[in-house]
């Protein structure tokens, strides 16, 4: 009809893709998924980028704590330097370090050990003069002031009577104007690069040799060294701020070799000789970028499979609102719609949605990078290359939509196909169970076999593959548990169990849901067995460290002491008394390694977190008895009962694996209070074992005289950057597995969502003939609790058993005793169950919720 004449009072139909994002309102549920599949599926893709150039940022902040402050940037040094040539080349240095943006150079001066310096004692004493920029700032002065002039250690100054106001009676120098704290191992990080000759090299007590005499000032420095030959050594540093992202280190050592390659130059020219020109932190950088490069491969196909995981619950979306609108496609069509405007329909109801949920997801995995990427600084492009993924991924969701409702409309508006049987047949048969068991056949044998040997590299390299070994197992038994759930339904039929009607009901609800009931199963599996396996061994990796540094190490520190400490003829200071023990180390050969203890205070200071405390006391106690023809002894490893050695006939108590200090190498403990003097003798070599940090053990045993040497601590005793690579790429593991989960919880509320209708008018009519609302409670929670203790149970003993099996494949350091376990399983195993729980309370809780209100009229009707 003309529009002229059509009736003024009817007004034009509206089309329902004008009032679509309304229309959308009427199933909140089916928004709620939209919205969450979408925010997941886009927090993982953007949570993926952040967390892979985090992990080179977190390389970067580990390798600056392992190098020194002032070598981040280019280090020029020039030993055996003639005093003449000193300033062209800091002028050389200079001019060029202000073109390529470094900052004023530090320059270091240490002349030779200078002879027979008398400060008017009539002694002489070997010195070693020292200058560098602001570095009495470094220092802490004990007596005087910072006047022009030479500053004395305070231990030389107090052993030969020097004072401020001394003078050196046999050379041309300047007086002494200061007593500074002398600078003992381990340096303070301010002199880290100068340390081998900054510090004072005093091995035996009373003999200074090579204190250092520090100038206050360059024109001090220049007239004590005036009448010397070759200084030792010419140290040029810049004091540049660590970087910390790639871009930064890599422009850093951009701008350094600029520097480096000019200064070679003009050095040549001006016929000023070759110096040693270096980048100390470009290893650094390097390591960086191996650990960002292993991390972003080895992520790339978890973070592949988690968002197809996402496109599938897409899918899913799509097609309970097929279902849920398919009174409105069926109209639609007969109105000569084409299955692409329906499916343009499904995305300009959900399409705000999905789109707000992705913004949201790419939003929420910037904020919460703390929460589960690796502790440090992305690089400026991540966040940019973050978005961008994220933007496709959304794309493709909305594609993906508009896809599957076009499909099926065509299916079965366009072809007259009304059902699709053939095609779930088709996939139903497909045996991608032993596809996937393929990729974890793959994936073991890559599996790492770095770990075997001390020389590891260090960054480990994993192949992609061997990282989704674990994930490909579990979702391998995930399709093998829902092949035979899938097989089980289709012959539940047979089930005659009417004397459980809620039992019954469940049975038969659960057969006619099989496909997404078979779904929410492979998700779920799927998800807590990720979780399991991501955590374990991520966890498995923080406790290895910890435990094997221990080891390695024997306590929080250990330093070793003068032979008179092991003798007894000098004791340990009263600060270190109650936190600290002495042992004594003596190679005997074939037998093994014999550890002197004490065993009164062994077990208070050595590491011995990872034995049982009960058989230690027990074994300790044993070592205490009274001394009889043969010494007591513990033995390690593979000891034999019983060995005879210098330090007498040994005869083992009890018996370790792994032992501080000893490792898992053959060895014994023995007591100290069983041997006499004589034996005591033998032993080369002491230590001492304490729980305090290697400098509150250096600075008591100084106090103390106790002469002191090779410290060593926890925290740099091992190269944690190894651990740190595979933690770091498992704790991504985890956030899959948490991804995963409220895509598994997300599925099972859409799969009751998609039944509501059926179930809601089977429930009420049942209710109607006599059903007590507590048994609709318990039909319901025996379908939902069986899906979910089934996904949990399967999950949790696959994801912990695949982890067990392949952490210590896993391990970088397997040549270090004790090997990587799993810990604290407790607590994750109650959260997973208590979290399954509260998603079936909810799922049930709707359910129920819908039968209760439904009016069984409008049902009927419908």
């Amino acid at each position: 009809m003309p529009a002229w004449r059509r009736s003024p009072s009817r007004p034009l139909p509206r089309l329902p893709w004008t009032t679509a994002p309304r229309a959308a309102l009427s199933s909140p549920l089916t928004l709620v998924a939209a919205t969450i599949t979408a925010l997941l599926s886009c927090f993982l893709g953007m949570g993926a980028v952040l967390h892979a150039s985090a992990s080179g940022g977190s390389t970067l902040d580990y390798q600056a704590t392992t190098v020194c402050p002032d070598a981040y940037g280019p280090v020029i040094t020039k030993p055996r330097v003639e005093p003449a040539q000193v300033r062209p080349i800091t002028e050389v240095v200079e001019r060029h370090a202000a073109t390529h943006g470094f900052g004023t150079p530090t320059v270091s001066l240490f002349s030779g050990l200078v002879p027979g310096a008398d400060f008017g004692t009539g002694d002489g004493y070997t010195v070693r003069l020292a200058y560098r920029d602001g570095g009495t700032d470094q220092l802490s002065l004990v007596r005087g002031s910072d006047s022009p002039g030479l500053w004395v250690g305070r231990d030389l100054a107090d052993f030969a009577g020097i004072e401020p106001g001394s003078r050196v009676v046999n050379a041309d120098w300047p007086g002494v104007t200061g007593i500074y704290a002398d600078l003992h191992n381990p340096a303070p990080r301010a002199w880290c690069s100068v340390q081998d000759l900054a510090v004072q090299n005093r091995l035996v007590d009373h003999i200074a040799t090579g204190s250092v005499v520090f100038a206050t000032d360059r024109a001090s420095f220049d007239e004590a060294t005036r009448q010397h030959g070759a200084l030792e050594r010419l140290t040029i540093t810049f004091s540049t701020p660590p970087p910390r992202t790639l871009a930064e280190a890599e422009d850093t050592r951009r701008r350094g070799e600029a520097l480096l390659a000019d200064v070679r130059e003009e050095l040549r020219a001006q016929g000023l000789g070759d110096a040693l020109l270096s980048q100390p932190f470009a290893r650094s950088t390097d390591l960086a970028q191996q650990a960002q490069e292993t991390v972003t491969w080895s992520l790339l196909p978890l973070t592949a499979l988690g968002i197809g995981v996402g496109l599938a619950g897409a899918a899913t979306v799509g097609l309970q609102w097929y279902h849920r609108r398919h009174a409105l496609v069926r109209l639609q069509s007969a109105r000569g719609h084409g299955s692409v405007a329906v499916g343009l329909l499904a995305a300009a109801e959900l399409g705000l949605p999905v789109v707000l949920g992705g913004v949201a997801g790419a939003v929420l995995a910037r904020l919460t990078v703390p929460l589960y990427a690796p502790p440090g600084l992305f690089g400026s492009g991540a966040e940019l290359t973050g978005v961008a993924v994220a933007g496709g991924i959304l794309l493709a969701v909305l594609v993906l939509l508009v896809t599957v409702v076009a499909l099926r409309a065509h299916r079965e508006f366009g072809l007259g196909l009304t059902s699709p049987r053939r095609g779930r047949r088709l996939l139903a048969s497909v045996p991608w169970e032993l596809l996937t068991a393929g990729v974890a056949v793959l994936g073991w044998s890559r599996l790492p076999r770095y770990g075997d040997v001390a020389s590891t590299a260090p960054v480990p390299r994993t192949d992609p593959l061997a990282l989704i070994y674990p994930v490909a197992v579990v979702l391998t038994v995930g399709l093998v548990v829902a092949r035979l759930a899938w097989w089980g339904l289709g012959s539940s039929h047979r089930l005659r169990w009417w004397s459980r009607p809620a039992v019954q009901w469940a049975v038969r609800r659960l057969a006619h849901a099989r496909a997404p009931v078979t779904g929410v199963l492979v998700v779920a599996v799927l998800a807590v067995g990720t979780l399991a396996v991501g955590s374990s061994i991520a966890s498995g990796q923080q406790q290895a460290l910890a435990v094997k540094s221990g080891v390695f190490v024997g306590a929080e520190s250990r330093t070793d002491v003068e032979n008179a400490v092991g003798r007894g003829d000098l004791a340990l200071p009263d600060s270190l008394a109650r936190s600290s023990t002495v042992f004594g180390t003596f190679d005997t050969g074939d037998v093994g390694t014999v550890l002197v203890i004490d065993p009164e205070t062994f077990a208070e200071a050595a590491f011995v977190e990872h034995l049982p405390r009960e058989d230690v006391d027990r074994m300790l106690a044993a070592l205490r008895s009274p001394p009889d023809d043969t010494v007591p002894a513990i033995r390690v490893g593979g000891a034999a009962e019983t060995a005879t050695t210098a330090l007498g006939e040994l005869r083992a108590v009890g018996a370790i694996d792994v032992a501080p200090v000893l490792g898992a190498q053959q060895g014994y403990l023995v007591p100290r209070t069983a041997l006499d003097a004589q034996r005591i003798d033998q032993v080369p070599q002491w230590a001492v074992l304490s729980t305090l940090s290697v400098e509150a053990v250096g600075a008591a045993l100084r106090d103390a005289g106790v002469v002191h040497m090779n410290a060593a601590d926890r925290d740099t005793a091992l190269d944690a950057l190894p651990f740190y690579v595979v933690e770091w790429t498992f704790s991504f593991v985890t956030l899959l597995g948490a991804t995963l989960g409220v895509a598994a919880a997300l599925s099972l509320l859409i799969a009751v969502e998609v039944r509501r209708r059926q179930n809601t008018l089977a429930g009420a009519l049942a209710m109607r003939m006599g059903l007590r609302s507590r048994s609709l409670w318990a039909s319901h929670a025996t379908e939902l609790g069986v899906v979910a203790f089934s996904a949990i149970a399967v999950g949790l003993v696959c994801g912990l058993t695949v982890a067990a099996g392949s952490i210590q494949r896993f391990d970088p350091a397997r040549w270090l005793p004790p090997a990587s376990g799993l810990t604290g399983l407790t607590p994750f195993v109650v959260t997973v169950v208590v979290a399954g729980l509260g998603v079936t309370a909810v799922a049930c809780w709707i359910a129920v919720r819908s039968v209760r209100t439904a009016r069984v009229a409008e049902l009927l009707r419908d």
